[in-house]
């Protein structure tokens, strides 16, 4: 097998990786890092655990370190020369922790900045200078629209999970990056799957790109085994609570469609005896860093989140994944359960599913062209007569506007929600100040004055 010395790396990297306890590389690491070292642009395609992470992040400090920086059309402070963008906030923290630890040994300056706190230290920490930043996008935009920041100096563009950032509605501030960024530099992007749309988009802004696949695309981590149970939607929670505590499953990562049914199903296991914490966007930042810590600690058994946090929680051997629902997008699917299984080390994830659930599934197998194992209990049968909660479609969730709502609810219009109404307006139509802050206050045309 490959090691990290023959790929080309430097001393100091190959260093850094050493203490993180790696001997070898992943599929994808042998594939892109030689690529991305000679300056090409990439198109990589990974299961998630595989180490995609390493792939960007090693030559990317490889090539900074060789390149030397030119300080002069910024009055000597360091330009920023990489940016990583990713759609979540932990997977921007991850990817950071990822960067920090290769460049340990390196004279290489990088930072992490998100929404949810504080822009006062992201300013603090940018007028130091720095080489390397990884942003979510409506963070980075803001700061820049401020002037604390300029992308004019960047030599690499990494965009992480990008199909993630389609479904979350970031296409348009991804383009609106994308000119604020140098036309001569070298463009990544990295993701466990990637859609008709994001290879559309790549053609717009990569230059003869190199497809890099480890693994096909959309299939799940061959060391974990999935399976589901089909039961009546009201007895979900009761099955899980019997999994769980029979099991003795000591760390579970569940997901639900919605944040309200997320502290709902939490408040539930606590009841139940089984410690518990809720996880998504509603959350503030330090609760969601609370939260995930007391999870990694060990603190409580139970991580109940949204589709928020299918990508970028690195939970270190993580053993059970619950689809408590099933995602309406099936490609979520995968990264859901991608959260175990990872670095090698086995997983186990189940889906509950009810009635109203089967054309998902029938999505998701068709999605993976395989038929995914169903398992059974005695006395959770699905009723031969269910009951008409079991029957109502599935509430809507994930998704920017409504997304993971069923076919049949959405709205008609293009990039219309149900009701017609065009994406940031407000009831009677204002248009907002932003288009990407709805929350902001709406702007009113005055009217003329009449002349007397």
């Amino acid at each position: 097998m490959m090691s990290f010395n023959e790929l080309g790396l430097s001393s100091p990297l190959l260093k850094a990786i050493e203490e993180q306890g790696y001997t070898t590389p992943s599929p994808i690491q042998t594939k892109s890092i030689p690529v991305i070292l000679k300056g090409g642009d990439v198109l990589a395609s990974a299961q998630t655990g595989t180490g995609k992470t390493a792939g960007f992040t090693l030559p990317l400090l490889e090539n900074l370190t060789n390149k030397k920086v030119d300080t002069k059309s910024t009055k000597g402070k360091r330009p920023i020369r990489a940016l990583i963008l990713t759609p979540t906030r932990e997977l921007a923290a991850q990817v950071h922790d990822n960067v920090q630890a290769y460049s340990k040994f390196l004279d290489i300056r990088s930072m992490v900045m998100f929404g949810g706190v504080n822009q006062k230290q992201h300013i603090h920490s940018l007028r130091g200078g720095i080489d390397i930043l990884v942003s979510t996008p409506g963070r980075l935009l803001d700061l820049e629209s401020q002037g604390y920041l300029s992308l004019a100096n960047i030599e690499t563009l990494i965009l992480d999970e990008a199909d993630r950032m389609l479904d979350m509605g970031f296409v348009h501030d991804i383009k609106k990056i994308i000119k604020l960024v140098p036309k001569k530099r070298q463009t990544l992007l990295f993701s466990a799957t990637f859609s008709k749309e994001i290879k559309a988009l790549a053609h717009d802004f990569l230059v003869n790109p190199v497809m890099v696949e480890a693994t096909p695309e959309n299939t799940t981590a061959q060391r974990v085994e999935h399976s589901l149970y089909r039961l009546d939607r009201t007895r979900k929670t009761e099955l899980a609570v019997k999994l769980i505590k029979e099991g003795d499953w000591q760390q579970v990562l569940v997901f639900t469609r919605t944040k309200h049914g997320a502290n709902r199903l939490s408040d539930k296991l606590e009841k139940a005896g089984i410690t518990s914490a809720a996880i998504h966007g509603n959350k503030s930042q330090n609760a969601r860093v609370a939260a995930l810590r007391k999870f990694k600690d060990g603190g409580i058994r139970v991580l109940v989140a949204t589709d928020i946090a299918a990508r970028g929680l690195d939970i270190p051997l993580l053993p059970h994944v619950i689809n408590f629902e099933l995602p309406n997008v099936p490609e979520d699917y995968v990264h859901r359960i991608g959260r175990t299984g990872r670095a090698g080390a086995s997983g186990n994830a189940v889906s509950l599913v009810g009635i109203d659930e089967e054309d998902y599934v029938f999505d998701i197998e068709r999605l993976l062209k395989q038929t995914i194992s169903e398992k059974t209990i005695e006395g959770f049968a699905r009723s031969s007569t269910p009951t008409p909660e079991d029957r109502e479609p599935p509430l809507s969730g994930g998704g920017r506007f409504g997304r993971n709502t069923p076919n049949k609810n959405r709205g008609s219009g293009r990039g219309k929600p149900a009701g017609g109404k065009a994406p940031g307006q407000n009831p009677k139509g204002h248009k907002p100040r932003n288009s990407n802050n709805p929350d902001e206050k709406p702007t009113y045309k005055r009217r003329p004055r009449r002349r007397k």
